[in-house]
């Protein structure tokens, strides 16, 4: 997990001029020196999209707001890749036969009564499912 200090750090090294903003400009010219091609109005259009106080620069709440994102959407993927993982028949759903198989290549022997249990207890609709928002819930 990534703490405050941190996201200053990064700000700081964004923020060529010291100004305590970042411009479209500034964003363009570091993006770039990591690596890729970060076009000026590929960064125009992000500057855009991330600026809260609408004055076409990018403060340290607008970079945090944007580094969290991100992360939030990787941990989405991650999550839909291991939903995908277990439900093997790809039903969109996983069921105790499925989690069985899953745990069993993982090196957990488990009974389908036990895996059935495992279900229920994140089965919120009833129905002897895992759907994937059951999954994520699971999971965190």
């Amino acid at each position: 997990m990534v703490n405050a200090g941190e996201f200053e750090v990064v700000f700081r090294r964004l923020d060529e001029d010291g100004d305590g903003k970042v411009s479209p400009s500034e964003l363009s010219h570091r993006l770039s020196l990591i690596g890729g091609d970060f076009l000026m109005k590929e960064a125009e259009l992000a500057v855009e999209s991330l600026d809260s106080d609408g004055d076409g620069l990018l403060g340290l709440e607008d970079l945090v707001r944007l580094m969290e994102a991100g992360g939030e959407e990787e941990k989405l993927h991650d999550l839909r890749e291991a939903f995908h993982l277990y439900d093997i028949d790809n039903c969109g759903f996983i069921r105790a036969k499925d989690l069985k198989t899953m745990l069993g290549r993982l090196g957990e022997s488990r009974s389908i009564d036990e895996c059935e249990v495992m279900i229920n207890k994140f089965d919120l609709n009833g129905d002897g499912v895992l759907s994937f928002e059951e999954f994520m819930v699971m999971m965190k």
